[in-house]
This record gives structure tokens, sequence and C-alpha cells, in this order.
């Protein structure tokens, strides 16, 4: 079996999550800049013997620069001392059709702790340009609160200002490397 890699296709994924707010609304993030890289046998992504995740947390986007500077700060990620957020996956169980879990390690603000996600395939094409690309949808949830990021406050109603949970969402479109 010959090794292939795969790189990110920057151009075509994205990589949000969604905390509630108040626990009324739902606010979304972005990460600007993140990587991912991958090794498979051939084009067998349940073989992946590498799978790397890293996101630049300086990049962190929720449309306010007031809560972003927030957000980087002491209270929240640290930007200063820990500015990569890493994800790196052990596993990618098959669980019938194109779905999967991909269980790995994430370390977000020096914690390692370990995720499971859920994947849906969504194939392998060749583009018009003759690059071969892989895509996948991927979610999950985890708590903040284990991975050192517990700043809150309370409103005078006794709600907290930001929830526990953080839903992940991201839309990765791989290129395989020649």
């Amino acid at each position: 079996m010959a090794t292939t890699k795969w790189s990110l296709d920057p151009m075509h994924s994205e990589v949000q999550f969604k905390v509630k707010h108040l626990m009324i609304t739902t606010v979304t993030g972005y990460f600007q800049t993140f990587n991912v890289e991958v090794e498979t046998e051939n084009d067998d992504f349940s073989t992946a013997s590498q799978l790397v995740f890293t996101a630049d947390v300086n990049s962190i986007s929720t449309n306010n620069e007031q809560r972003d500077t927030h957000l980087k700060s002491a209270d929240f990620f640290d930007t200063d001392t820990h500015g990569e957020i890493r994800f790196v996956g052990n596993r990618y169980e098959q669980t019938g059709g194109d779905s999967a879990k991909l269980h790995g390690d994430l370390t977000i603000k020096g914690t390692t702790k370990p995720v499971t996600v859920d994947v849906e395939f969504g194939g392998i094409v060749v583009d018009p340009y003759g690059q071969t690309k892989a895509g996948f949808t991927i979610t999950g949830k985890i708590s903040r609160k284990e991975f050192g990021l517990t700043w809150n406050a309370v409103t005078e109603a006794g709600s907290v200002v930001v929830s526990d949970d953080i839903r992940l969402n991201a839309e990765i479109q791989l290129v395989k490397q020649a």
C-alpha cells in the first residue's frame, strides 16, 4: 500500500464554533488560520496513520473586536502563552455509509483531553484543474471548562453569560499531494 499525503485546501474550508450567550442566543466564531495534514494508505481515510489539525488562536473572529480581544486574553485562551489549538487524530471509525467517528487528543490552553467528533465523508473528486480533493463535514461538542476556559459572569437574574458547551463545526476540503 502506498502512503498518500493530503493537505488543506484553505479556500474551500472553514472552522467555526458556537456558544450560547446569556443562554438565549448563540454566538458564532471562526478560526481564520488553521491547517490539516493527513496521511492515508491510498485514498482510504479509515487507514489514516497521521491526522493533525492546528488552529492559530490569534486568528479567532466573532465579528466583534472587543470580544475577540477578550477571548485572546488570559480569561480565555491566553494567546501569549497558548497560541495554538491542536487536535491529533488516532482512530477513524466507520459507523455506516459515509459516517464516521474521529477519535483523538485535543489540546487547548495547555490541557489535552480525548475527544470524539462526528465525520460525514463527502467523497473524493477530481477538480477542473486535475487536483484530487476529499471533503468532510465535522461536528462535535466539547466542554470549555475541561480545557481551562473557565471565565464566566452571572447576570442580575442569575443566568450565566457563556455556556460551558461549545459546538464545533468544520467544512474541510483536502488536496491529494503528488
